[in-house]
């Protein structure tokens, strides 16, 4: 709770000098956004496929998607990397060739012009870097980094490829001798960075998802961490399960649209 400075609220109510604001609506809607402005410091943002699909990069999952083109079991799992590692290199590095062929979007840009007005901190379920080239300077990958691969025997060793090494050779290693394999977080694995991204999202003052379907979990789970009054917006053009919830703002629109109509929201357009 913050006491607001009354000068803000005299011509609405003249009787709430000194009132104690709680989620912006001792005057009104009015002043909800000024409220978001000067108070509601951290702004936590999940972000899925949808977000990166005005960019020009394919979903997995959506009817055309790459699931339809590569089977999960073949390029997505532990198992598919021992059976057949070529196949899962080339897949990969198809992948982040594709990152040097397109372009941060307006949503992408737009989160990160955010950070002038709010603490924002990003989490993804994407692996590319888009967010990161828009400018965003908290970014937390859940599923991994297209632009990173590791030690098959030594997790914590990651190492950043440089767009000139995007095409890694079946077989490359590391300074160890260890086989380098995508630093991506494959079905059947855990997912290290939940615990990190859970911390996030219960410390938020405003939380906004956008382009996710909600269904893949542990990060669907994300929305149960969010703390009871702070206002929650969903971005997606499509109908997305909201698990029961009634209290979520919904953005019907894709992510560039969504992201302006959410800053003018919160006053910062």
């Amino acid at each position: 709770m913050v006491i607001f400075d009354v000068r803000y609220c005299r011509m609405e109510r003249e009787s709430v000098a000194g009132s104690v604001f709680v989620q912006g609506r001792a005057c009104g809607k009015k002043h909800e956004k000024l409220y978001y402005r000067l108070v509601m410091k951290k702004l936590v943002v999940l972000t899925g496929a949808g977000m990166s699909v005005e960019s020009g990069l394919s979903t997995f999952r959506d009817s055309g998607g790459l699931w339809d083109r590569y089977p999960v079991e073949d390029v997505a799992t532990p198992e598919g990397w021992m059976r057949d590692p070529e196949l899962v290199q080339r897949f990969y590095n198809k992948r982040r060739m594709e990152l040097l062929t397109v372009e941060p979007n307006a949503g992408h840009r737009g989160l990160a012009e955010l950070e002038r007005d709010f603490e924002v901190y990003v989490i993804t379920q994407n692996v590319d870097n888009l967010h990161e080239r828009a400018g965003s300077t908290r970014v937390l990958h859940l599923h991994g980094e297209l632009t990173k691969v590791r030690s098959e025997k030594v997790e914590s060793r990651v190492y950043e490829l440089s767009p000139d090494r995007y095409e890694l050779p079946v077989g490359a290693v590391d300074e160890y001798g260890d086989r380098l394999r995508p630093h991506i977080v494959w079905f059947g694995e855990a997912v290290p960075m939940i615990e990190p991204a859970i911390g996030w999202v219960e410390s938020a003052d405003l939380f906004v998802v956008i382009g996710t379907s909600l269904n893949v979990y542990p990060a669907a789970g994300l929305l149960r961490f969010v703390r009871k009054g702070v206002p929650t917006y969903l971005i997606d053009p499509n109908d997305v399960n909201l698990h029961g919830r009634n209290d979520i703002r919904i953005i019907r629109a894709g992510a560039s649209e969504g992201v302006e109509r959410l800053r003018r929201e919160l006053g910062v357009l």
